[in-house]
């Protein structure tokens, strides 16, 4: 073989390494993310956490994992086909939010393991056999929704003591949720002897259209649901709130550090860390019916003081005292 021709076939066999050596590496696993919200200033706290549970775990984003988003943008109705489109991309393991994404998750899969966080009752709703043993494909991290309305109701009602008339406004593309708030608002407000208005939005005209009817019916105080819908129009909810002169109490911290005046729920940051970590948990070898359902137990109190000088309120020293953080 003449010298020219032997460079030519080592420089194609050499060509060739890198691809058979890439080709013998295993693929990288691949998570889905389902979410019905937007990816959003709201979001980027959370995913933070969420790919720090993985890193943690020796799962490093575009190194050792590949995380597949898919976003419904607060369409409901997107969620079964998002859902599918990661079971076609072969995820490991799918991580949903929200009580809608987990059922469609659900009935796109019974084999690709699922982790959930979400506010209702997974027992109820089918998706795991009991919290301790799931069984299944399907396991997640829970928080306790009925408890969460109460004492945020009482909240409110210590933030705002003379207010006799509470609104409460729900989304109703995620008819289950809207339901179980109205539900729990209604008897909260009952032992606190208060009335209750109750209404729904779906868009940001439908918000637009609430404000201004709770407005005209002397709502005093207003209770807004937990929604992913809802926090991707956080900045509207304050500027209305503002406006209309109400003041309103939200679930996420998202809603306080745009100008709300009150946010009191689960910390969702702790909620997608934990759920990163039963994914992490998964991908190493442990089957989601082994994985008991973990009951969120960080809760935050946010108060946004500069909005409460907009709408007039002097905030008790009591609840400044109790708050995690406090936005001057």
């Amino acid at each position: 073989m003449k010298r020219r021709e032997f460079i030519t076939v080592l420089g194609g066999a050499a060509a060739g390494w890198p691809l058979a050596a890439r080709a013998q590496q295993p693929a990288m696993p691949v998570i889905g993310f389902l979410s019905a919200a937007s990816p959003d200033v709201a979001m980027r706290g959370r995913l933070a956490a969420f790919r720090q549970a993985l890193a943690e775990a020796g799962y490093v984003e575009g190194r050792s994992v590949i995380i597949e988003y898919r976003w419904a943008e607060g369409q409901y109705d997107r969620l079964p086909e998002l859902a599918a489109d990661l079971v076609r991309r072969r995820a490991s393991v799918m991580t949903v939010f929200t009580e809608p994404g987990a059922l469609a998750a659900k009935a796109a899969t019974s084999t690709i393991p699922i982790v959930f966080g979400l506010a209702e009752d997974p027992v109820a709703l089918g998706l795991v056999a009991n919290i301790a043993r799931p069984g299944g494909n399907v396991t997640g991290v829970n928080f306790l929704a009925a408890e969460l309305v109460a004492k945020r109701m009482g909240v409110l009602h210590e933030l705002v003591p003379a207010a006799t008339r509470f609104g409460v406004l729900v989304n109703p593309s995620d008819p289950r949720r809207a339901e179980a708030v109205a539900r729990d608002a209604q008897a909260a407000a009952r032992s606190m002897e208060r009335q209750v208005h109750v209404l729904e939005a779906s868009t940001g005209g439908e918000i637009d259209e609430a404000f201004a009817t709770f407005a005209r019916a002397g709502t005093d105080a207003l209770f807004v649901a937990p929604d992913p819908f809802f926090t991707s129009r956080s900045v509207q909810f304050a500027i209305m709130a503002v406006r209309h002169a109400i003041p309103a109490s939200y679930a996420s911290r998202a809603f306080a550090e745009v100008g709300g005046l009150m946010t009191y729920g689960t910390s969702l940051e702790d909620m997608y860390r934990q759920v990163g970590t039963y994914a992490a948990r998964i991908l190493k070898g442990t089957k989601p019916a082994d994985l008991p359902v973990v009951q969120s137990s960080k809760f935050e109190l946010v108060i946004n003081r500069q909005a409460a000088k907009a709408l007039g309120l002097e905030v008790p020293p009591t609840l400044l005292a109790r708050a995690d953080e406090v936005i001057e």
